[in-house]
């Protein structure tokens, strides 16, 4: 498997547990603001890891073709 397809894997797998994150802290807004912290709190530092990847990801597919 090659640099390029893991992390794009990993990058659709933090989108996808980024977008869970930020719907239950939604969910939780108004029942539980302990939880809507917790999960919004998480849901930032996947979102710096996104932008990580993203910048990899970039990176690297101009320098292959």
């Amino acid at each position: 498997m090659s640099r390029i397809s893991q992390l794009r894997r990993y990058r659709m797998h933090l989108e996808d547990r980024y977008r869970k994150l930020v719907e239950r802290a939604n969910d939780y807004k108004y029942v539980d603001e302990c939880k809507s912290d917790r999960s919004a709190f998480k849901a930032m530092k996947i979102l710096e890891k996104l932008n990580r990847i993203k910048y990899l990801d970039e990176d690297l597919s101009n320098t292959v073709m």
